[in-house]
């Protein structure tokens, strides 16, 4: 992997301790307690399932690098999509929603207890995103788009289950990407960015209203088709920012460092992967 220089600030350097315990989490499916600081981004690091049913973790190095993979777990073949959520605003996952090809969804701790199924039809979404503390309390919650282009918002118990649902838009079927988790513009809210079939990505800046969630959109940039996957991973450089991930066709992975300014949301790109990226079907 391809490194960024910067130094590592004792502030970073604390982070990418909790990141370590992440990754660890991640392995084993214990839990730790840790206490993030006020304002910081999730500390998910970066995963990717394979079309084989394997599962890759990628623990940040801290400087917005990665280290080497991993392996999670295999036997995913019938994943849709996987969503890393923290439950108690810690920044540390502390499980994962899964949707499989029944459409069937589950909730899976990191400590070991056993799987919940908490829904059922989820067939109906072709997109799923988890979108972090986005409607206004503690647990992380669920955004989903169904084939109309409506959009809907699952608010998290805590505990991996969610409320029925609130529907927070539509005509979001002009978006090929949506991805969220975290805070861009620094006030604390959790926001969106999507990627329209034109190639131009937008910021939705979030509110903290689970009924109204996030603000009108406002342009970030065009030339955004170059990409064929964006993920937002969280904190990937141990700035507090939370970062977004892009892939393109030659396999090639790219880091945009968040600024936590709206009007300029990301530092132009930095490659961290210089091919084989695209052995990946999902990324989580």
């Amino acid at each position: 992997m391809a490194k960024i220089s910067g130094r590592r600030t004792g502030r970073a350097a604390a982070r990418l301790a909790a990141a370590a315990i992440a990754a660890a989490l991640v392995g084993t499916g214990a839990s730790a307690a840790f206490a993030a600081e006020p304002g910081d981004a999730p500390l998910f690091g970066l995963a990717g399932l394979d079309g084989s049913g394997n599962s890759y973790y990628y623990t940040p190095s801290g400087d917005g690098s990665l280290e080497t993979r991993v392996p999670l777990d295999t036997g995913w073949k019938d994943v849709k999509f996987v969503g890393r959520v923290d439950n108690n605003a810690d920044n540390i996952a502390d499980g994962r929603w899964q949707l499989d090809t029944k459409g069937d969804i589950y909730y899976y701790a990191n400590d070991n207890s056993a799987a919940k199924k908490i829904g059922y039809g989820w067939g109906m979404y072709n997109t799923l995103v988890s979108t972090g503390q986005f409607g206004g309390a503690e647990g992380g919650d669920l955004l989903a788009r169904d084939t109309k282009g409506d959009v809907y918002l699952y608010l998290g118990y805590g505990d991996g289950t969610v409320t029925k649902r609130l529907k927070v838009g539509y005509g979001w079927d002009i978006y090929t990407d949506i991805a969220g988790n975290g805070d861009l513009n620094g006030d604390g809210k959790g926001d969106l960015v999507a990627r329209d079939k034109s190639g131009v990505l937008w910021l939705y800046t979030g509110t903290g209203n689970q009924k109204d969630p996030y603000a009108k959109r406002t342009k970030i940039g065009s030339g955004w088709n170059q990409y064929n996957a964006i993920f937002a991973a969280g904190d990937l450089n141990m700035d507090g920012t939370t970062d977004l991930v892009a892939r393109n066709a030659k396999g090639e992975l790219y880091l945009y460092q968040g600024t936590g300014n709206a009007a300029a949301p990301y530092k132009p790109k930095a490659i961290i992967g210089t091919s084989g990226w695209n052995t990946y079907r999902l990324f989580f």
